[in-house]
């Protein structure tokens, strides 16, 4: 009899291990690539510049919260800029440590064995298809704590004010700071707390319930306030808030890309999103005693689904915040499936197709991450001339959105505007046939880069926008660019990118 939990134990952590190398094999081809992935770049620019002395927001702009700035510094200032080993490194413990969290939501919830299936799910599925979802971007990062905050409320504690609420509501105002949608997450968390069954399967009053949401919400408001503080001090608050609350608006609804992208999501995740409708239906009543749970799980997908959709630019990566709540809700119904104590409904979800399935799913997935990236493995042509051409001290200008050239040049840009999209009026999401975004230039904003070369001016400016059949924002549109061109630069190479000037 002494053999039994042995042995249990042994399968156990080899399981464990299983998914660990599963989850390594997977990002293996991020792992390898010696180039930033997709919007990994973006981020970088703006690390590099607080890692040389300089502030978000006013030295380098983009619209994401500060925390995401602030986490990538600290990886770089670490382990030198450009090194993008140790960012796919940092993105793979990221990704094991939010795994760690569903684990104990599911093993808190139900047993170990569910509490491995989710973690093998999000594995699996987080990067899911397009090879930019191993980006290390902003809704891996803001995933990792918000599932720690939700595996802290659903722990069991004899506190009736439970103070570890405080620290759940710290973490998803984190969470917040590193993506915006991640705010909403809290919303159906504080609901949960509230819920008449929750109070009854934890014995408590209503009193005890407003109690517990308000230390939720204390804490979400002291991660904000604090980092207001800092902020402050710092003399962005002004900026910070103008660039990740103020500039999001929405101004055209990408419908196409949206059905498209969410069916290809659906058809890509099937499997999770079959365990979800299952555990919508609980007909095996898998979720009997846990059914203020299973409302809240349910709350997060479709706080979630919001969240994706809020920009209406629908983005692949977009969805990957749904993943976790999916996760969560399909793992019981397949622990039970894999473990033969019900009877699948269908002959698709018998446990050796479905264990084929996921292993197609990984060799699909794989097989689109590894062509993906084979491609962009070499820095831009632009990119390795200025790096040979300019010295380390010169700043350099690129107009349009490739700002993979400062990081392939290893050179700091020479306006704040690391981007160019308040200087043209940019649509994110894509271009909008017959639609003149100059309307939607930044007011001031070409005051602001000529007070900017003029504090560090470039020595070398590079246009992407050179070629009249693709330019969205040709030069010729923006006198003052074009004035400067003429008058003070001249071209001096054409790249696969475009033209690059240098100061006369």
């Amino acid at each position: 009899m002494m053999g039994v939990p042995t042995h249990r134990s042994r399968q156990f952590r080899l399981a464990a291990l299983g998914i660990i190398l599963l989850t390594v094999a997977i990002r293996l081809p991020s792992l390898l690539h010696p180039q930033p992935i997709d919007s990994e770049a973006m981020y970088s620019v703006v690390a590099n510049e607080i890692v040389d002395g300089g502030q978000p927001y006013i030295d380098a702009v983009e619209r994401k919260p500060p925390l995401l700035f602030w986490t990538y510094a600290a990886v770089f200032k670490v382990a030198g800029k450009f090194n993008w080993k140790a960012l796919h490194m940092v993105a793979l413990m990221w990704t094991l440590c939010a795994m760690v969290g569903l684990y104990v939501i599911g093993r808190e919830l139900f047993d170990r064995n569910t509490g491995l299936i989710a973690a093998l799910f999000y594995s699996v599925f987080q990067p899911w298809w397009a090879w930019k979802n191993l980006t290390f971007d902003a809704e891996m990062l803001m995933n990792l704590p918000i599932i720690w905050a939700w595996a802290i409320a659903f722990g069991r504690s004899s506190s009736r004010v439970r103070p570890e609420l405080f620290l759940a509501g710290a973490l998803l105002g984190a969470a917040f700071l590193l993506k915006q949608p991640a705010a909403i997450a809290a919303v159906p968390l504080g609901i949960y707390l509230l819920l008449p069954s929750y109070r009854t399967s934890r014995s408590l009053t209503r009193t005890n319930s407003i109690i517990e949401a308000t230390m939720l919400t204390a804490g979400f408001f002291a991660a904000l306030g604090l980092v207001t503080i800092v902020l402050w001090k710092q003399g962005i608050l002004h900026e910070a808030f103008y660039w990740t609350i103020a500039d999001h608006d929405v101004p055209h609804v990408f419908w196409q890309k949206g059905i498209v992208n969410t069916l290809i999501f659906l058809g890509a995740c099937l499997p999770l999103v079959i365990g979800a409708i299952m555990a919508c239906r609980d007909k095996s009543e898998i979720w009997t005693g846990r059914t203020a749970e299973r409302t809240a799980l349910f709350g997060l997908l479709a706080a979630s689904a919001i969240g994706a959709a809020a920009g209406a630019r629908f983005y692949p990566h977009y969805y990957v915040q749904l993943i976790p709540p999916l996760a969560l809700l399909a793992a019981p119904y397949y622990a039970c499936l894999w473990s033969r104590t019900m009877q699948p409904p269908c002959w698709i979800l018998r446990p050796r197709v479905t264990y084929a399935w996921l292993v197609l799913t990984v060799i699909a997935f794989s097989i689109k991450h590894w062509t993906g990236l084979a491609p962009r493995r070499v820095p831009s042509e632009a990119g390795r001339y200025l790096s040979t051409h300019s010295s380390p001290d010169d700043r350099i200008f690129v107009w349009g959105q490739t700002l993979e050239i400062y990081l392939d040049a290893h050179r700091r840009p020479a306006s704040r505007y690391i981007t160019t999209f308040p200087l043209t009026g940019y649509i994110f999401g894509g271009p909008i046939p017959g639609f003149d975004t100059r309307s939607r230039i930044l007011p001031g904003a070409w005051t602001t880069l000529e007070r900017d070369f003029a504090r560090h001016p470039p020595i070398y400016i590079v246009d992407v926008q050179a070629d009249p059949k693709t330019a969205q924002h040709p030069v010729k549109n923006f006198p003052i660019l074009a004035k400067l061109l003429a008058e003070r630069y001249q071209p001096v190479a054409h790249t696969a990118e475009g033209v690059i000037y240098r100061m006369r």
